[in-house]
């Protein structure tokens, strides 16, 4: 419940804040990481780690359609 408020209220004022999307980002990178902490599974969590600790240019890279 907590943290289904925490992310709805993220999603709402990240509209009205003037962040780029590489803070978007960042700042979601933040919460992946807490998510993955929680994790009981060390070898599942160290998984979601790797996931969150992705570099936004990769992430960007991977995301963006290939341009011919």
């Amino acid at each position: 419940m907590k943290t289904t408020f925490i992310l709805i209220a993220f999603l709402i004022a990240l509209p009205l804040s003037a962040c780029t999307a590489e803070q978007a980002y960042l700042s979601g990178q933040g919460w992946q990481r807490n998510q993955c902490n929680r994790l009981p599974d060390k070898a599942e969590a160290d998984r979601c780690m790797s996931n969150a600790n992705t570099p936004y240019d990769s992430y960007k890279q991977q995301t963006q359609p290939e341009r011919r």
